[in-house]
């Protein structure tokens, strides 16, 4: 089984940014510690351009996507209509609990054509969307 990450903007300063919320360690820290919990092949790729994370995913020939599109969430038609449109599974992850903070952030244009939404456990919310493809196997 293939599976491609894709963060989008500012997920890069992981570790760094606002730890209180996000934590103190790196994605690509993270991503080692998946790399060995997990039986599949990981592939991963981090964007702050909108038109980057569309390519990626239209590029995939992954059994799966987990999907951590950060602000674009909230705003992205593009973003929304790639994934309707590329066929292949998507699970939104979010590390923070979306709902619990601003306003602007309660709304997803992307968890209606997603196959699921998994926020607010932090960078465990990587480790339950890997755990459902796993599953689905």
């Amino acid at each position: 089984m293939k599976i491609l990450i894709v963060n989008g903007p500012n997920l890069n300063l992981l570790g760094t940014r606002d730890p209180q919320i996000y934590g103190n360690q790196s994605f690509e820290d993270y991503l080692k510690e998946l790399k060995a919990r997990f039986s599949m092949e990981i592939d991963y790729v981090q964007s702050n351009v909108e038109g980057e994370l569309i390519g990626a995913l239209q590029a995939s020939n992954h059994d799966g996507i987990v999907l951590n599109a950060g602000g674009y969430t909230h705003t992205s038609v593009a973003l929304r209509d790639c994934i309707d449109a590329i066929r292949i599974p998507v699970v939104e992850v979010h590390i923070s609990n979306i709902s619990s903070r601003e306003p602007f952030r309660h709304e997803s244009m992307l968890s209606a054509v997603c196959v699921g939404c998994i926020f607010g456990f932090g960078l465990t919310s990587y480790d339950l969307a890997l755990d459902y493809f796993e599953k689905r196997r």
